[in-house]
């Protein structure tokens, strides 16, 4: 989760920006390990953190500047970030929020209910205290990276059966809420279904895959 704030009350939003923020959000919602007792999956483990950072925004002749504290932790829960991210991103006064906690969960075997129900949470406390615009993605076709390659067609179906479960409680929080939704999986699950978008590690994007999603989250914001 990342939110931004600006030092000028007009806001010039750009693709550099939103690089910044997909590839930081990435960090906390791609790297996870577990497994779930429908699918049984798993996926590599990264730990790191990104610290806040400046970062300048040309805009035609004027610069913008724009301070975006970057919440990203590694392999974080959403039931954690609520936590450990979304008081820091509420003190902040945001104008824009990416969200994207979603797939950690999802690998790391937490109950649909469950996350269904800290999504709401995390959603209505930014809704009800912030003036922000909320822009969250959901899951793309997971089945279709490496590191599942080896499941057997039966996995793989109940996989995606579980996943369009979950994209269907995150398209009703979105509405509920006034969240933009970046809809990863009915773009063709673009960023899983082309091996270029994939890092070595067969589960999180490659370079060419954080520009992808960056597009996608830049789509979402012009509207």
């Amino acid at each position: 989760m990342n939110a931004r704030t600006a030092s000028k009350p007009t806001i010039a939003y750009s693709l550099p920006l939103l690089l910044f923020l997909v590839v930081a959000l990435l960090c906390s919602a791609c790297a996870t390990t577990g497994t779930t007792s429908d699918t049984n999956l798993s996926a590599p483990h990264t730990a790191a953190a990104l610290p806040p950072t400046i970062i300048h925004i040309p805009a035609g002749p004027i610069t913008y500047v724009s301070h975006l504290p970057n919440l990203g932790i590694s392999g974080i829960h959403l039931h954690d970030a609520l936590s450990e991210e979304l008081p820091i991103a509420l003190s902040t006064s945001p104008e824009l929020v990416t969200v994207w906690l979603v797939a950690n969960d999802f690998v790391g075997g937490v109950p649909y209910d469950a996350y269904i129900h800290d999504l709401n949470t995390l959603l209505g406390q930014l809704h009800s205290n912030t003036h922000a615009s909320l822009v969250m993605a959901n899951l793309p076709d997971l089945t279709r990276l490496p590191t599942f390659a080896n499941q057997t067609p039966a996995q793989k179906a109940q996989m995606l059966a579980n996943i369009q479960r979950w994209n269907v409680g995150i398209v009703a929080a979105a509405a509920r809420y006034g969240v933009t939704l970046v809809d990863l999986f009915s773009h063709g699950s673009q960023l899983t279904a082309h091996p270029e978008y994939i890092s070595g590690d067969g589960f999180h994007p490659s370079p060419a895959g954080y520009v992808q999603l960056a597009n996608l989250f830049w789509q979402a914001i012009k509207g």
